[in-house]
């Protein structure tokens, strides 16, 4: 198609012509569209330029993506006229522009002499970045090579008065938007490790402080650069934020399989991003030009901090006569210094290491293991670290099975880091609790290895156990000591699931487990550690004061089972559920108490028994935004005894009158619960995500209890009111439910549901459990 340059129009045509598809092909890859965009738009505006005589004493720049070359669909045009004393500039600017917005191109313009471009630039960083990255589109080439190298001087001249805005800038902007590599739905402009930290790097270099960027980062550069295309050319207008629902269609363009495979390469992409402007903002103030009385102070001092390792200029560094080839811990002894102090590791110190560390024999020497068991016994300060380890591939050539699990996001949306970072997550949060253990290396190193075997075809716990025998071998660890390791990657999830999914007063629920155990009381207590850390790790919500009761409860009564002690039997009713029983059969009216031991708190509820009753609590517990943790469920005569466990979302606990005039309407039918629920998720749940992100509602069954008892296990969504909408389905196909374990993963839930069929032994048939199941998940969606 032919751009005239006086109308925009075609403009706007021709770009149609590039993002619509040819015989349902897109006529380009992102690359070659960026390309054809950019060359498109500065023909359009050098002809319009020459068309208007814009020559002499005038240009027209470009800056942002534009001026970079790397314009994605839909993106802003950013421009900039300079001009040196032209008295009909604002003349020729309103030439160039009025087409531009008549044809609804965006457009971010300005009109500067040199000495205005300067000025701007020495006052504002965004201008500053973009003039740094100025690209001349038409008129005098002179006056656009004058105002460049006038910024760029500036810009090296006043580099140490403004390092700590920039610093300070990239600091607000990664806690306010968060990592590219760990959001489920990354800003890939502005998040750390975007585009805008590579541009930050590439501003570091202008001033001479460190080398442009390369290799991995380059790499990062193009694949950022590619999904932020796609991702525009998908959704017709300019985007940043990668959402769930475009991920699959972004990855198939890109040849990257579906959006997981996108988010792991992304992450990858992000974290070497992230490592590179941490890195360079660490080196850049080292590098900062020192004037006036700073010039004659003596240089930094080296302070020593353990053997082969010293504190030089605020970094981690090696002494003078450190090498790694005759000393096999000095990679872990630099790593564990740089947790205990804070201190980050000198990037020089890491690429020296990585050149010269050799890899370790098995067994390590003991030495190599202490340093190692110090390192992640350092907490917090060890996330950073073993960060910076990885990024320069010491860390895989300590651990060659981290591969698999790198960069590997989370199939669970209640996990909000990728796999490799959960686990050093879990093992800094397990760094908390060493000292309720007898082993706490066995438990750092358990915490660490967890779930290392994820990223493979097989059951992860599985292969898991197989890995950490090996590494636990290749550490220097004793055979009893690889037989505990084994079992505590292998059963990392017993005592979680175990308590948040069945019935604990089923004394075969608990011999199940120590039996699981060998009846290894060790074992049982790493696993209880290792239970809270591994939850704190997962993400926001995953560990709750409910969850470490009921997960506390089943260790204790496994210990009780090991010492050969009784183990606790369900007594009789309480005399409260006794009172309020005494209450209903009197007035034949429900009765509710509140209770607040916690939290969580206890909500008692008697009625008369009859159809519905557990779907009718359990909604107006809802109404009154209570979550429910756990239902027991009991019946006394002709009275049904509902006993829930409970936390308020938000506030406290509601009047009990309150809740039992609700329950009263709902029962006399003048409350409609359905639509009263309905009002309150549409005026207080939480932004549901789009519908096509939520995966299904599954339900799983299983026959395991020696009681003869059959669970039903639902995984899905959390909503308000779920609970009695699950319960209000069992309840209409018959089903005699006699507990139920609630628990909530994020924005997922897992609800247990002990259940018997009608007939006198409780059992489910196949087509009468096909027939529940249909129910049930009919109310999850």
């Amino acid at each position: 198609m032919t751009v005239r340059s006086g109308s925009a129009d075609d403009l706007v045509r021709a770009k149609r012509v590039l993002l619509e598809p040819a015989n349902g092909k897109r006529r380009l890859g992102p690359e070659g569209l960026r390309t054809a965009l950019v060359d498109l738009h500065d023909f359009w505006l050098s002809s319009r330029a020459t068309a208007i005589g814009l020559t002499d004493r005038v240009s027209l720049i470009a800056v942002g993506a534009l001026g970079r070359r790397e314009l994605a669909p839909y993106s802003d045009l950013d421009l900039v006229l300079l001009h040196d004393g032209r008295r009909d500039v604002e003349r020729l600017a309103e030439l160039i522009w009025y087409p531009l917005w008549d044809a609804g191109i965006g457009l971010d313009h300005a009109v500067r002499t040199p000495g205005q471009a300067v000025q701007v630039a020495a006052t504002d960083l965004r201008a500053a970045f973009g003039l740094l990255e100025a690209r001349h589109i038409a008129g005098d080439p002179a006056l656009s090579d004058k105002v460049r190298a006038a910024v760029r001087q500036a810009w090296r001249a006043g580099i140490r008065s403004r390092f700590d805005e920039i610093a300070d800038s990239a600091a607000q902007r990664w806690a306010k938007v968060g990592d590219v590599a760990h959001r489920v739905e990354p800003d890939l402009k502005n998040g750390h490790g975007g585009l805008r930290d590579i541009q930050l790097i590439d501003a570091l270099a202008a001033a001479q402080l460190v080398d442009r960027p390369a290799g991995a980062v380059a790499e990062a550069r193009a694949l950022l650069l590619d999904v932020r295309t796609e991702l525009h050319r998908l959704a017709g207008r300019a985007r940043d934020v990668l959402r769930a629902q475009d991920a699959d269609e972004v990855a198939a363009v890109l040849e990257l399989g579906d959006r997981f495979e996108l988010a792991r390469a992304l992450s990858g992409a992000a974290r070497a991003v992230a490592f590179a402007a941490e890195v360079g903002l660490r080196s850049a103030r080292g590098a900062l030009p020192r004037r006036g009385l700073a010039a004659l102070r003596r240089a930094p001092v080296r302070h020593p901090l353990d053997s082969g390792v010293v504190e030089h200029a605020g970094e981690v560094a090696l002494a003078r006569d450190a090498a790694a080839p005759r000393d096999p811990a000095l990679v872990l002894r630099v790593a564990a210094t740089a947790a205990r102090t804070g201190l980050p590791v000198a990037a020089g110190t890491l690429h020296r290491l990585a050149e010269t560390a050799p890899e370790l024999r098995e067994p390590w020497p003991r030495a190599a293991l202490g340093e190692l068991l110090s390192l992640l016994g350092a907490g917090r300060g060890m996330v950073d670290v073993v960060e910076a380890l990885d990024r320069t591939g010491l860390w895989g050539r300590l651990f060659p099975e981290w591969g698999a699990v790198r960069d590997l996001p989370p199939r669970d949306r209640a996990h909000v880091w990728t796999v490799d970072r959960h686990l050093v997550e879990a093992c800094a949060q397990a760094a908390r609790l060493t000292t309720r253990v007898a082993r706490p290396d066995l438990l750092l190193i358990g915490s660490l290895l967890h779930d290392v075997g994820k990223g493979r075809d097989e059951d992860h716990s599985v292969v898991g156990e197989s890995l950490a025998v090996h590494i636990g071998r290749r550490l220097g660890f004793p055979g009893p000591d690889l037989a505990v390791l084994g079992a505590m990657v292998r059963h990392h999830l017993l005592l979680p699931h175990t308590a948040t999914r069945r019935d604990l007063d089923d004394p075969a629920t608990v011999a199940r487990v120590v039996d699981t155990l060998a009846g290894n009381g060790l074992v049982l207590d790493l696993l209880e550690a290792l239970a809270e850390a591994d939850s704190l790790a997962t993400g926001p919500g995953v560990w709750s004061p409910w969850k470490r009761t009921l997960i506390r409860d089943l260790a204790d009564r496994c210990r009780s089972l090991m010492a050969g002690e009784p183990l606790p039997v369900p007594g009789p009713p309480s005399r409260l559920s006794q009172e309020l029983t005494a209450a209903v059969l009197a007035d034949e009216r429900p009765q509710v108490r509140v209770t607040e031991d916690g939290p969580p708190a206890t909500v008692v509820i008697a009625v008369p028994d009859r159809p519905g009753t557990l779907a009718a609590a359990a909604g107006v517990l809802a109404l009154h935004s209570l979550e429910v943790h756990a239902a027991e469920l009991r019946t006394a005569g002709k009275v049904a005894v509902h006993e829930f466990t409970v936390s308020p979302r938000f506030g406290g606990l509601p009047d009990p009158a309150l809740v039992r005039a609700d329950l009263v309407r709902v029962l006399d039918g003048s409350l409609r619960l359905s639509e009263a629920l309905a009002r309150k998720e549409r005026d207080y749940a939480p932004a549901a995500p789009p519908a096509e992100s939520v995966p299904p509602p599954r339900v799983l069954w299983f026959d395991d209890e020696a009681s003869g008892a059959v669970v039903l296990e639902l995984r899905g969504t959390d909503r308000i009111g779920l609970l009695h909408r699950v319960a209000a389905a069992l309840e209409g196909c018959g089903v005699d439910l006699r507990w139920a374990r609630v628990a909530t993963l994020g924005a997922s839930v897992v609800d247990s549901f002990g259940v018997a069929g009608p007939g006198a032994d409780g059992a489910l048939p196949r087509g009468e459990r096909r027939r529940v199941e249909q129910a049930v998940l009919a109310a999850a969606r």
